[in-house]
């Protein structure tokens, strides 16, 4: 099985700990601030924590309908998430699985460092496109975006 690894940062001036709780209430603050990629989150199984199931129902903007996954690690000390996209067409018919490591590292500004590292692990010797790649890597970055500037227009949020 072939393993390709992407990662980004993207610095922000909100703390951690602002972000971190907005990527816990991911199954509401995603449809609300990005519509076009996203449709519906709804957990289907557990409380939001570790081992919860969650499916997902994408927006127009994105080349996928659907997905389900795990929610691996919840980790409100280090402000990290990690989950496994496990099913549906977001996979492409390419990847046995998505996982997904979201750090929220703390600033000396007060600011903090959004750093997502995506594990690809696909199907026996498949190599997915650069193209596939980055698809995620600026879907990652449009939706932090959107995510910051509803954060800024609602401080009090979070």
């Amino acid at each position: 099985m072939a393993v390709i690894t992407s990662e980004f940062e993207i610095a922000s001036s909100l703390p951690a700990s602002k972000f971190f709780n907005a990527y816990r209430d991911f199954n509401n603050i995603a449809p609300k601030v990005d519509p076009e990629t996203y449709k519906t989150l709804v957990d289907i199984e557990g409380d939001g924590g570790a081992g919860t199931i969650r499916d997902i129902s994408f927006g127009d903007g994105v080349p996928f309908t659907n997905g389900k996954l795990k929610l691996d690690v919840v980790d409100s000390n280090n402000f990290s998430i990690i989950y496994t996209i496990f099913e549906g067409d977001i996979l492409m018919g390419q990847l046995d699985s998505m996982t997904h490591h979201v750090k929220f590292i703390p600033s000396p500004d007060g600011g903090c460092v959004y750093k997502p590292t995506v594990v690809y692990n696909c199907k026996g010797e498949t190599q997915l496109p650069e193209e596939a790649l980055n698809m995620v890597k600026e879907g990652f970055k449009k939706t932090f975006n959107a995510i910051e500037g509803f954060i800024h227009a609602n401080p009090q949020t979070y």
